[in-house]
């Protein structure tokens, strides 16, 4: 099997790249700090599949072709969790032995200010490690 003689150079990709993804990005989420994530999710996917790069594109536009998936992921996980509780299911021993209420169990979806910092401590330390790469 011969070996992969396209290179990329994933040390630049912050550099590079970055400015032009977040544009890319903010103008289909609206949001800076999803956009921020997925530039993080795509730079970290592009990391772990710099292997199959074939050097049919640019760096850029492999970048931005892993970014819009990673947008179509975004929204089909919002999508898939709209309409949706959760359900708990208490197995009850009492008077009917087998039988089961449901009860409804508030969304978690919704992200504290504390999940907030979590994610944006999270996403400095992955930029902090693609600035060493």
């Amino acid at each position: 099997m011969a070996e992969n003689t396209h290179q990329i150079n994933p040390d630049r990709w912050v550099d590079e790249y970055s400015d032009y993804l977040f544009n890319y990005a903010i103008v289909r989420v609206n949001d800076r700090e999803i956009a921020k994530d997925l530039i993080s999710e795509t730079f970290l996917a592009g990391l772990r599949s710099k292997k199959y790069f074939k050097g049919e594109a640019t760096e850029r536009t492999w970048l931005i072709s892993i970014l819009k998936r990673k947008i179509i992921d975004h929204y089909r996980k919002i999508n898939s969790k709209k309409g949706q509780a959760e359900v708990k299911i208490n197995y009850t021993d009492e008077d009917q032995e087998g039988e089961w209420l449901e009860e409804k169990v508030a969304d978690n979806f919704e992200q504290s200010a504390e999940d907030n910092l979590v994610n944006n401590e999270l996403g400095a330390a992955i930029y902090d490690c693609l600035d060493k790469i």
